[in-house]
């Protein structure tokens, strides 16, 4: 029995094994005693998550696939997870163990799992896996780069970010039409801002929707004053700013409206 890889739920499954175990060695396994893996298919990466000394999860949305893994990776059939990642509250596997996260992710919905990754940076000190390349990438890209945006400011307030390496279309059934990207997010040690957390994503959101304009013309839903409308900071825009450089503006607009 193999699985039917389906459109609709983005599924590409790895067929290259020497890739799934490059994947599966990604993680440093350090600072915490479970993994989840997201979407594992037919168990590709899995199989190599089972050879590590760390417990295995795998959450996963297609009954087939939940179906063939129970009969497959009978040492797992209890770990398997049969919910939709995105909507799941999580913290029923877990409680408030630490984990890290794993994936060979579909594409229309990977940069929602980072997302959701970020709402829980407390519990996840590690991910990593395979992305669309050119999202991979943008998670990763530093200040001045045309892909740099919301994903890569977000990412790397809380998370190294490393591209580890690129995945051709051809071992895949079926090929996506696109390179794929496998990178590391590895938590900062001290990962917590010194500014209002919820208004520092609200001025990186702002900031991007428009992000030819400068940030004094972008961000102008935050009724800022003249005074500080004139800092040196508000003539620029978003892609030139670092991590650094929004934390500063977002204390400026604290400070600003207090």
């Amino acid at each position: 029995m193999s699985v039917k890889a389906k459109k609709h739920l983005g599924q590409h499954f790895l067929t290259d094994e020497s890739i799934a175990e490059k994947i599966a060695d990604s993680l440093s396994l350090k600072g915490y005693k479970h993994v989840l893996e997201i979407g594992p298919g037919m168990g590709v990466l899995t199989k190599y998550l089972l050879k590590k000394d760390i417990t295995t999860h795998v959450i996963e949305i297609d009954t087939e696939s939940v179906e063939y893994l129970k009969a497959n990776y009978l040492n797992l059939a209890n770990r398997v997870i049969e919910q939709d990642f995105l909507k799941y509250d999580i913290t029923k596997v877990f409680g408030e163990q630490p984990f890290a996260i794993i994936g060979n992710y579909p594409y229309n919905i990977s940069s929602q799992i980072v997302f959701k990754t970020l709402e829980m940076r407390d519990q996840i000190p590690e991910f990593s896996g395979m992305f669309q390349k050119e999202v991979a990438q943008r998670i990763c890209s530093k200040e001045g780069s045309k892909v740099y945006g919301i994903l890569s400011v977000l990412t790397q307030a809380f998370y190294h970010a490393e591209y580890l390496f690129t995945v051709p279309p051809s071992v895949f059934n079926p090929p996506p039409k696109v390179d794929s990207g496998v990178l590391l997010l590895t938590r900062k040690e001290n990962y917590t801002l010194p500014c209002d957390e919820t208004l520092f994503f609200k001025v990186v959101k702002q900031g991007f929707q428009q992000r030819r304009k400068t940030l004094r013309n972008s961000l102008k839903t935050f009724n800022l004053s003249d005074n500080l409308k004139a800092n040196a900071i508000f003539g620029k825009r978003p892609e030139q700013l670092n991590v650094s450089d929004f934390i500063m503006l977002t204390q400026l607009i604290e400070n600003d409206n207090s």
